[in-house]
Parts: C-alpha cells; sequence; structure tokens
C-alpha cells in the first residue's frame, strides 16, 4: 500500500499536517480538473511531533468531522509523510528490467536503509540510464518504517476512511506544481514548500525530481521567537505572526525580519549544496514558494534577496477549475498557499507512475 508512484480512482486527498488537516477532493474531464471540496481543520498543539501521531484521537477527529461537513462519499483517500518518516535515496543499480528490479530491490536497499529491510515500506521509480556509466540505471528509493504507515492507517480507519495510498510530501508538491505549469522550458527549479514545522524542498526539472531534502524547521519558528522576544502567549503568537508589514509594530518587525533570514539561510544551504554537485545545465534558476509560511510578510522577498534568483509564489488552485456558487473565491484565495501538498494528493489516480 505505500504506493508513492501509482494513482487510483477516487481518492481523496487529506494532508495531515502539525497545525492542521487540509482536504482536497478533485474530478477530472477532458477540461481539465474541477474542484468538488476543499477544507481546512485545526489541530491542537502537539497533536503530531516530528511526524508522530501523539494525540491520534484528535487527528481522527479532524479528519472525520472535515468528511462529514463536506458530505463527502469516497472512502478510498491519500496521505503524505515528511521529515524523518521517510527515506529517499537516488540509487545507482545494473540496468535490468522493472519486474528484476522488483525482485532485487529489497537487496539493493539494504545498502542504502539504516533499519532492518523487514521493517520497511519500499517503493522505486527508474529515471533512466546512468549519463556516466551506461550499464547503469538510476532509480529513486523510498522507504519508511511499518509502524508509521500502520498508525497513519490507523487513524484513517477510525475516521471511517481506507488509507488507499501513502505518498511523500514532496512528490505531492510536485504534482501540484505540474499541473499549474505546462511549459517546464528545461528549466531547474526549487518548489519550497514551508509548513509549520517542516521544509519540503524538491528540485525538478521538467517533470523529474533531481533532488528532494526536508528541513525541520518552519511557521513555528515565528511563533515560538515571538513568544520569546515580546513576552505574549502562543495564541497572541500565532495572531501577531500573520498581521501586514503596515499593521507590525517595529519590535515585532524585527523579530519577523530576523525569523525570515533564519528561514531564508536554511533554504539556502539546502540549494547551495545541491548546486555545489550539479552539472552547470542543471543548476538552480528560481523558486517557486507555498506553504502557509509563504503567506508571512516578508519571507518570498528576503528568500529572493539572499539566494540571488527569481522567487514565485504557487497558487495550487490556478489551473483547476470550481463553481464560485458551491466554493467561495475569497476563501480559496486565503488557503490556497496551505494546500499545494493535499492538491498534489488528489490528482491521484490508477496506472501512471
Amino acid at each position: 500500500m505505500f504506493g508513492l508512484f501509482k494513482k487510483n480512482k477516487d481518492l481523496v486527498g487529506i494532508d495531515i499536517g502539525s497545525s492542521s488537516v487540509k482536504l482536497v477532493q478533485l474530478w477530472q474531464n477532458k477540461d481539465g480538473y474541477h474542484l468538488l471540496n476543499v477544507g481546512v481543520a485545526p489541530l491542537p498543539p502537539e497533536a503530531i511531533v516530528d511526524n508522530s501521531l501523539m494525540d491520534s484521537a484528535a487527528v481522527v477527529d479532524a479528519v472525520k468531522n472535515l468528511v462529514a461537513s463536506m458530505g463527502i462519499k469516497t472512502k478510498d483517500a491519500v496521505c503524505s509523510i515528511s521529515g524523518n518518516a521517510v527515506i529517499i535515496r537516488k540509487i545507482l543499480v545494473p540496468t535490468m528490467t522493472s519486474e528484476e528490479l522488483e525482485d532485487q530491490i529489497a537487496w539493493e536497499a539494504e545498502q542504502y536503509i539504516p533499519f532492518d529491510i523487514k521493517d520497511v515500506h519500499l517503493d522505486f521509480q527508474v529515471l533512466g540510464p546512468d549519463v556516466i556509466d551506461p550499464g547503469k540505471m538510476q532509480v529513486l528509493l523510498v522507504a519508511s518504517k511499518k509502524d508509521i504507515i500502520q498508525d497513519y492507517s490507523a487513524v484513517f480507519a477510525d475516521a471511517g476512511l481506507n488509507l488507499a495510498v501513502m505518498d511523500v510530501d514532496g512528490f505531492a508538491l510536485q504534482n501540484a506544481w505540474e499541473i499549474n505549469n505546462t511549459d517546464f522550458s528545461g528549466r531547474v527549479l526549487a518548489l519550497v514548500n514551508v509548513g509549520a514545522s517542516v521544509i519540503n524542498i524538491n528540485i525538478v526539472k521538467d517533470d523529474t525530481s533531481l533532488f528532494t531534502r526536508d528541513v525541520q524547521t518552519g511557521g513555528n519558528l515565528y511563533t515560538e521567537e515571538i513568544q520569546k522576544q515580546l513576552g505574549v502567549s502562543a495564541e497572541e503568537a500565532e495572531s501577531m505572526k500573520i498581521l501586514s508589514a503596515e499593521l507590525m509594530k517595529q519590535p515585532l518587525r524585527d523579530v519577523m525580519s530576523r525569523v525570515n533570514d533564519t528561514v531564508a539561510q536554511e533554504i539556502r544551504r539546502s540549494i547551495d549544496f545541491y548546486n555545489s554537485t550539479a552539472a552547470n545545465e542543471d543548476r538552480i534558476v528560481g523558486v517557486c514558494l507555498t506553504g502557509g509560511g509563504s503567506k508571512i510578510s516578508g519571507l518570498r522577498e528576503t528568500v529572493q534577496e539572499r539566494l540571488g534568483m527569481e522567487v514565485t509564489l504557487l497558487n495550487p488552485f490556478a489551473a483547476i477549475k470550481y463553481n464560485e456558487k458551491d466554493i467561495d473565491p475569497e476563501y480559496l484565495q486565503e488557503i490556497a498557499p496551505l494546500m499545494a501538498v493535499c492538491v498534489g494528493l488528489a490528482i491521484r489516480r490508477v496506472g501512471d507512475k
């Protein structure tokens, strides 16, 4: 069931983050994707810590209430994980058929996975022949411990759903970007999703992922620093974090500016690390920013300044049609930065790699 590269019919995308649960249901026809349902439900603090379900009951209630409030009948869902819950490696193996690799992947994976191979779910995707050694091929290997998958499966079962596919945040982010950007032009871009506690980075060229990394920081860092530096409660700090620059007083503006710089430097470290080993034609030329953190005043500008390259914002609903009588455009615009991973999950269908 760890079908990272498989797509199933009639799936509802559910993104369980550290601060909220997001839901997207799409319908596809010859005109493209249509938005049927979308919603967000907050989670209590510490419900999820480092991808571990600390308060499963709260997560179950959030999922169950979202599904019920929208009258969703679909029982099959797709979710995703990131950070230390998943291991992603690009490996080289002797050239062989997919069927042969299916038989040998566990043996190949043992060299790269720091767990007993019997304790993990494995998936892979063949990327193509190696440019240096034609007798080998590049394979994207993905692994997660079985107990993590089982914990998430139990949450969905308790919410009355079947977790049909488990994905990875960075790959879901790429799916959302691809359906909104049809002209890739061979440019290498860094897709950066700034969540509450994790920043997902996926560097892509055309429709291929070249490098992925999850950084253990995010929007919560702003809340923590505002609390510490200004002596306010968590609730007050959260409210202050989302103010526009014009409404911020100087002490708050100073805190936000320092944290923006910290987050930008974390993003830059990952991009510099990738660029240091990339061929000239595969160096990053731009950044596409999304996630709840992308809404924070001044972050896009700070990242652009620190990286010295164009930073754009991803609207995952830009190419998706919807009925304004059923879905409020202002609400959709407000939540759009939070929904990229969830949109990427919701487009999963049967049979594709």
